[in-house]
């Protein structure tokens, strides 16, 4: 597998950006669709919207990303050797699991956009549009500079 490595590291990273591509821009659409009006055009062409975003974009590209990052471990570590002494993994790793729950947290809340609910306020989407970029910012630097 060794000799895949930087193809499955190129897959990775290609997955990584159209997952956190959709995932910063469904809390936006969220935004823009919370003042529509119930059965308007825009409410409706949201819902679209946001329905494609997560089926076509964000539930892929998020599969792709544990696969071919589950992949890259296996041959970083063979037979998980010194995986214990990555420290910069497992910070990367605990950020990866918390945006895989932000992305489930996402699809509840576009179901219920989806029934004509608003099941947060505009302004807390605001505030979860923030999540995707800082922990972008701070996986980046883990893997990058692995401070430890």
């Amino acid at each position: 597998m060794a000799d895949y490595y930087l193809w499955i590291k190129a897959l990775h990273v290609i997955s990584v950006i159209f997952w956190m591509a959709g995932m910063y821009m469904l809390p936006r659409l969220f935004i823009y669709h919370y003042p529509s009006a119930i059965g308007s055009e825009m409410s409706e062409t949201m819902k679209l919207a946001e329905r494609r975003l997560m089926r076509i974009i964000i539930n892929p590209a998020m599969i792709a990303t544990w696969l071919f990052g589950i992949l890259l471990v296996f041959t970083l570590f063979p037979g998980l050797d010194g995986f214990g002494q990555a420290g910069w993994l497992h910070g990367k790793l605990t950020l990866v699991l918390g945006l895989s729950a932000l992305h489930g947290m996402l699809s509840a809340w576009r179901k219920k956009f989806e029934r004509d609910e608003r099941p947060k306020t505009e302004k807390f989407f605001r505030m979860i549009n923030e999540i995707g970029p800082v922990a972008t910012i701070f996986i980046v630097i883990l893997v990058i500079v692995k401070p430890f």
